[in-house]
């Protein structure tokens, strides 16, 4: 294990994270730190230079709909579900007096 987690910075995740670990607890947490840290060294010994970048495992691709702007007049249609209207306008009940 090459690297070596500090109790200092055990105690500055703890106060990062609002966590209060007990001895057997950071013991666990620097140890279980150290592996992630070895593993993160042990990914960056990969011979990366011919792979493609991907955002995704799977062949994704958008399956969004085409944004289409239409010019439509609906006010009537939209209107017409109001209870109350006025001036070509929603009438609601007052929030505050």
């Amino acid at each position: 294990m090459a690297n070596v987690i500090s109790d200092e910075t055990i105690e500055y995740v703890g106060i990062l994270a609002k966590l209060e670990l007990s001895e057997s607890e950071k013991e666990q947490a620097k140890k279980d730190m150290g592996r992630m840290l070895d593993y993160i060294d042990k990914l960056g010994e990969l011979d990366t230079e011919n792979v493609e970048p991907m955002s995704h495992i799977f062949p994704i691709q958008n399956v969004f709909r085409e944004d289409v702007v239409t010019n439509s007049d609906t006010r009537e249609a939209l209107l017409s579900n109001a209870p109350e209207q006025k001036d070509d306008m929603f009438m609601v009940p007052r929030t505050f007096e």
